[in-house]
């Protein structure tokens, strides 16, 4: 989807998911990946209580020790292996949508803690794809901030949203399209011959 998009003339790609409990899985990536323990990347997602929470947190830390997920990151294979033993496949094809738009030089906004987790999965098997990513904005999920931090991305944005369909990156592509207008349209010093006035 992502090369048709680009050879069609998208010259820019945005992210996004429609799913039900896809935060616990992204909360199992997010963990995985960064190493971070599962009770600080696990949110509430749609509005649990505190009892489902802390069940969710259990499901998320029974999953980390089923299939041993640690340091997953140290090679593709081992990413691959956590994708498949604790991701959606949302979680694949936002991955593949990433890796293929970094193929392609053009550049991706991520929206939220799905496309987060995603993210790490691509950039486990390609470093270079988050030269190409652009963090929309932070959701309130946790495990969301814990991503881009790993990832090394700024959000543009933090209006502490809980809900994907790529809502959030959506919402930074004006800022992001005004961004590039004024570093390719703006006169700087010198071309505006500033630089050499007389003082």
């Amino acid at each position: 989807m992502a090369r048709d998009l680009v050879d069609s003339g998208a010259r820019c790609l945005i992210t996004g998911d429609m799913g039900i409990a896809n935060t616990t899985a992204s909360a199992a990536l997010v963990s995985a990946f960064t190493g971070r323990d599962p009770a600080e990347v696990t949110g509430r997602g749609t509005g649990i209580d505190d009892e489902t929470y802390e069940l969710k947190v259990g499901i998320v830390r029974q999953a980390m020790r089923s299939h041993a997920l640690a340091d997953v990151a140290s090679s593709p294979s081992e990413a691959l292996r956590a994708l498949a033993a604790v991701g959606g496949f949302e979680h694949a094809a936002i991955a593949g949508f990433i890796l293929a738009g970094a193929a392609a030089r053009v550049p991706v906004i991520l929206d939220g803690v799905i496309s987060g987790a995603a993210a790490l999965v691509a950039a486990a098997l390609d470093l270079a794809v988050t030269d190409h990513c652009v963090a929309g904005h932070r959701s309130a999920e946790p495990g969301h901030g814990a991503a881009l931090d790993h990832l090394g991305l700024r959000p543009i944005m933090d209006l502490e949203l809980r809900l994907g369909e790529g809502t959030g990156g959506l919402l930074a592509l004006p800022t992001v399209c005004a961004a590039v207008r004024v570093l390719h349209e703006v006169a700087t010093f010198d071309s505006a011959g500033v630089t050499e006035k007389p003082v």
